[in-house]
This record gives structure tokens, C-alpha cells and sequence, in this order.
């Protein structure tokens, strides 16, 4: 299959905005998600990073959603005829916090379309451009990287895994099982099958077990910073995803803390890179 880039091109600068009130139930099943002891959001509270995800979500009616539970192609983002989507990673820029009660807008503009070819085939890359601005202005601006990839080939030999760092300074275990991929889906209002389909996940897409959502890990890996480093507030985080991760096994979020941030990883059970990041504060 060949791709018409040309014709996808044509959705450069479409843009769309969402708006609504900054309300602290989603924060709070958030923090449940993450395992955190946190007090329940009151007015003014900021919201911690990663949980603008939880905001300005697009709600497809379930007749216009496909087979793999993602809405139809086409509408804001270009409707690119590969089978798999996957969240490839993005820079987030903090300007201000963003507080629980107060009326915010979300802002996305498709900002480049491009493609390439890869060992596993033709790959189509969506770079969207969100800006969440308030009552003061400007809260978050973020760089989204979305993939479009062929089906995976079943006789082609998987590329070697990447080995994730060794020596960290922070460390913690996460056992991604299905009510916590569920209970993400639900804060993400995201109906994707491969993370909560198993039967869906393994005989249709070809994956070994449910697969843990990019933001979700992206998010503990930012929760881990706050964790170890409570006084020193985001202003910035850079990802890229390297490799999946699925509920087959436990996985670990790892940091090293450096002069202006730290250095973050999440590496899967035989300790190979499944995400990499850097953290500025």
C-alpha cells in the first residue's frame, strides 16, 4: 500500500479547540490510577503534569467509532489508511499551572504530516500542536508525535530491543494489569481495544498482551519526579517511545536526577528501553 502524502499534507494548519471548566473528580481518579495518597482537588489546586490528558477529550458517538474501537478516520486529523496508531511521544512546555476551577481552551492545529520507510514498512508521522490557555493566558504548550504503521508482518524478525540503562537513582515497580489499563482508558476516554481487548489484542493485532498506554506511562514517569523531587516543579518533559509495553509482565519507571531536571526511563522486565525522557525544572 502506497501512502498519498500529498494528499494528507492537505491537513497541515487544520485546527480545532475544545473548552470546558478544569474539574477535580478526573484529577483525583488520576491519583488513584497512579496509587498516590493525594486529598481530594479543591479550587485553585494545580494540576499536576500529565493530567491536562485527562481534558478536552473528543467524545465520538459510538456509532462513529471503527472496529478497533478508535473513531473513523478522517475529521481533524488526517485520514491516514494505515492499520495501527501509536502515541509516539512529544515535548510538553509547563508555562504556568494550570488550576482545578477554572475555565480553560484547548487549542490543536495539525502542524506537519510526513512519511518514511521503515523495517516494518511505510510510516506515516502526525506532529499536532496543542496550546491550553486560561484566564491568564498561555498554561501548556505540547508537541504531540503520532505514528501510522502497517500491520505487523508475522515472519519478519523483530528488530533487537534496545537495553535500558542500568544504574538509576529512583526506581519504581509497576504491574500494568487490566483494571489499571481500564481505569486509564476510562480517565482518557479512550476506547482503543488493544488496551483493555484481550482476545481483541492478540488475535486481530497480533500483540502478546494488552498494551500500556503511551501517556500513562509518560505519566508515571513525570509522577516518579514528583515524587522524588516534591519542591522542584516541571518545566518541561521530553519523551520519545522506544518499544511497548504489555500486561504480560511488570515494568519499571527509573530516574537520575540532574542539574536542571532529571534523566527518566521506563524499562520493561528483561530491562530492555520501552520510553526515555528528560524532565527540566
Amino acid at each position: 500500500m502506497t501512502v498519498n502524502i500529498e494528499h494528507l499534507r492537505q491537513w497541515i494548519g487544520r485546527s480545532e479547540s475544545l473548552s470546558e471548566t478544569i474539574a477535580p473528580e478526573p484529577l483525583a481518579g488520576l491519583a488513584a490510577t497512579l496509587d498516590r495518597d493525594d486529598v481530594f482537588p479543591e479550587a485553585g489546586d494545580a494540576v499536576p503534569p500529565g493530567g491536562h490528558w485527562l481534558y478536552f477529550l473528543p467524545r465520538a458517538r459510538h456509532s462513529e467509532l471503527g472496529p478497533d474501537g478508535h473513531p473513523h478516520r478522517g475529521g481533524f486529523l488526517p485520514p491516514v489508511d494505515l492499520p495501527r496508531r501509536m502515541w509516539a511521544g512529544g515535548r510538553i512546555e509547563f508555562k504556568r499551572p494550570l488550576r482545578v476551577g477554572e475555565a480553560a481552551t484547548r487549542v490543536s492545529t495539525v502542524a506537519d504530516v510526513s512519511t518514511k520507510t521503515g523495517k516494518s514498512g511505510e510510516l506515516v508521522f502526525v506532529l499536532v500542536r496543542h496550546e491550553i490557555i486560561g484566564p491568564e493566558g498561555p498554561a501548556i504548550v505540547e508537541e504531540h508525535d503520532i505514528v501510522y504503521r502497517a500491520a505487523a508482518d508475522p515472519n519478519a524478525v523483530p528488530p533487537p530491543p534496545k537495553p535500558a540503562p542500568v544504574e538509576a537513582a529512583w526506581q519504581r515497580r509497576v504491574v500494568p494489569d487490566a483494571a489499571l489499563l481500564f481505569r486509564y482508558s476510562a480517565l482518557i476516554f479512550n476506547a482503543h481495544r488493544i488496551h483493555y481487548d484481550h482476545r481483541f489484542t492478540v488475535d486481530e493485532e497480533g500483540y502478546p498482551g494488552l498494551i500500556v498506554h503511551g501517556p500513562l506511562i509518560a505519566s508515571l514517569l513525570m509522577d516518579l519526579c514528583r515524587r522524588e523531587q516534591p519542591d522542584r516543579p516541571l518545566v518541561r518533559f521530553d519523551y520519545r517511545a522506544v518499544s511497548p509495553l504489555f500486561d504480560t509482565a511488570r515494568f519499571t519507571v527509573n530516574g537520575t536526577p540532574t542539574d536542571d531536571g532529571a534523566t527518566l526511563w521506563a524499562a520493561d522486565a528483561d530491562g530492555n528501553l520501552a520510553m526515555q525522557a528528560e524532565a527540566f525544572v
